[in-house]
This record gives C-alpha cells, structure tokens and sequence, in this order.
C-alpha cells in the first residue's frame, strides 16, 4: 500500500511538473518517467525497510519473581488494570452520593454508578486486599451519612491499589 501512494505520488508530481514547463506530453512524459522511477526504487529498498521493521531476537526469557502475599499468581498488570478500575468506579460513586452541589446527581445516575462500582468490585481477577478494601469502601459510602468516613474508606482503598502496584 505504502508503495502504491509513494508511486502515485510520484506520478502526479512528475505530470504536474510536466505541464508547467511543456504541455501535455511533456506531463505525460514526466509522469511516467517519475512513476517509473519511484516504483523501481521502492522495489529496490524493501528490503532494506524491511529490515528496520523487523522485530529484534528476544532474549532468554528470565523466571518471573514470586508473587507477593495477597497477590493473583500470573496477572501482573491485568490485576492492576482491575484495581485502578475499583478505584475509580468507586470513587465516581462516591462522588455521586456526596455531590458537591445539592443537585447536582440524579437518582438514577447515582444507581447506576453504583450498579457499575459493585459489577466491577465483584470481577474474579481482583487481589484479596483490594478486594476487602473495595468492600470496606463500598460500605461506607453506601450508608451515605458520613462523607468524612466515606473518604477515608476510599484513601485506604486507594493505598491499597498502590501497595499492590508496589509489590509486583
């Protein structure tokens, strides 16, 4: 494809080069001579391009360290990927049930984002300590009354998410 827009580039600038200084057959002339031209060194240098694009040779694979206590065996980043989404689903709800404004969430926003927070608490690959500290944090903020508990409970759930990052 790269070659087939290099070569037609070639031939609309050789036929507009062509026509200002001769005429027609001049462009037609140029044109061909630049399409020639630029497909035969495209042909040429692929394999040259090729080799850059060329993905290097991996190296030995080295044995992966232990996981930490609390962890998922084999998820690496996958379980991150989760926690920070408790996180932050979490957070969204909280900040639906303790709006800044007095109107500032509907009823059925605040449901829906705590429908999307206790869906994404309850998925499989979330590691234990993010998981207790999900629940924690969903039960404060689930009660509604003490916006000041409610914050505490997410910063230990976002501590939490941290030392899990951390200890990969």
């Amino acid at each position: 494809m790269i070659t087939f827009v290099l070569v037609m580039c070639g031939v609309a600038g050789g036929a507009c080069l062509g026509l200002l200084l001769g005429g027609r057959v001049t462009g037609v002339l140029a044109a061909t001579a630049a399409g020639l031209g630029a497909g035969i060194g495209s042909f040429l240098s692929r394999r040259h391009v090729a080799a850059y694009l060329r993905p290097a040779p991996a190296p030995a694979p080295v044995p992966a360290p232990a996981p930490a206590p609390g962890t998922v065996a084999g998820t690496g980043g996958y379980a991150e990927g989760i926690a920070d989404a408790v996180l932050v689903s979490i957070a969204v709800y909280q900040a639906a049930v303790f709006p800044v404004t007095a109107f500032g969430v509907s009823e059925e926003e605040r449901v829906a984002r705590r429908g999307v927070a206790y869906r994404v608490c309850a998925h499989e690959g979330l590691p234990q300590a993010v998981r207790v500290s999900a629940a924690a944090a969903l039960e404060a903020v689930d009660q509604g009354v003490d916006a000041e508990r409610a914050h505490a409970a997410v910063r230990a759930l976002s501590l939490a998410v941290y030392d899990q990052r951390a200890a990969r």
